[in-house]
């Protein structure tokens, strides 16, 4: 018992980064419907980010999480603005590839800056506690409870605030919505500023719980962090975050019962027979599309 309240520890840790990269997935699609496949490459850059902060700039935890996360989404928006703003009215394979080639591009020019992989220095002091068994690390809970106020803060944003009621509106009908006096252009920036400011935030907790980083990390969490988008109900805040946890569990237990090299089969097979099931993921909903 202590052993499988162990690897659900785990879990909670690996899910709760899933689910904040899976956030900017579903943000993404849920107000342009495209799939933003250099989001996974933004969280790289969010961990080698924090590997400037804390190594070349000195900077302790707090600063090091703002300037990264802060990094990222002007990164951001500047993708969107240059790279895919042109291509709205473009056939979707158009935003597609040119997503994959950003990504590319962010891998190549951080190998190109850091050709070997890079150490994270210790930013916060990590104490282990043990309960009948059960080892508990201050960064394992300091991941778990950072991710929760995280994806707490964006859910009250989009359900709470003029910004987020304007989210929604272009996710619903994206040509009534400026007849509204909603500022499209404006509205699509501030979802890709947070988007992928919580990607970046999810790359420095991956550089504090794994602290090897290197230019390719984040083409398999970034696929994994879509997979979870997907299960969840792409487009959907909370299904993305049911959906980051659900992998996680999945994956961790794979780990801790089956031989390892089952993780990522699994994991790719959950995906497939969600989509036979249930098409729209957990929380998904079709879309209806007015004529």
């Amino acid at each position: 018992m202590t052993y499988v309240l162990q690897q659900l520890l785990n879990a909670l840790q690996v899910g709760s980064i899933y689910a904040l990269i899976a956030l900017g997935y579903t943000m993404v699609y849920g107000i342009l419907t495209m799939i933003n496949f250099a989001h996974g490459d933004l969280f790289m850059v969010g961990a080698f980010l924090c590997f400037v902060a804390a190594v070349s700039l000195h900077l302790p935890f707090v600063p090091v999480l703002i300037f990264s996360m802060i990094g990222v989404a002007f990164l951001g928006v500047v993708i969107e603005r240059f790279a895919y703003k042109p291509l709205r009215q473009a056939p979707r394979v158009s935003a597609i590839i040119t997503a994959l080639g950003v990504g590319l591009f962010l891998e190549n020019f951080t190998l190109a800056l850091n050709p070997y992989p890079k150490q994270i220095p210790q930013l916060l002091e990590n104490t282990t506690w043990t309960f009948f068994g059960l080892s508990v690390s201050s960064l394992q809970v300091f991941v778990i409870i950072l991710s929760l106020v995280l994806m707490w803060i964006l859910d009250v944003i989009v359900r709470r605030t003029m910004v987020g009621m304007a989210m929604r509106a272009i996710s619903w009908d994206k040509t009534v919505a400026p007849l509204l006096g909603v500022p499209v252009n404006m509205i699509i920036s501030v979802t890709f500023a947070i988007g992928t400011s919580l990607g970046g935030a999810a790359g420095v907790m991956y550089a504090l719980a794994y602290p090897v980083i290197d230019p390719y990390m984040g083409i398999m969490v970034g696929w994994k962090a879509f997979i979870a988008a997907v299960v969840g109900g792409i487009g959907n805040i909370r299904g993305a975050m049911i959906g980051g946890y659900i992998l996680g569990a999945v994956e961790i237990m794979v780990v801790a019962f089956l031989p390892s090299t089952y993780r990522d089969f699994i994991a790719f097979v959950l995906l497939l027979v969600l989509l036979i099931f249930k098409p729209y993921g957990i929380l998904g909903k079709p879309h209806p599309q007015k004529v």
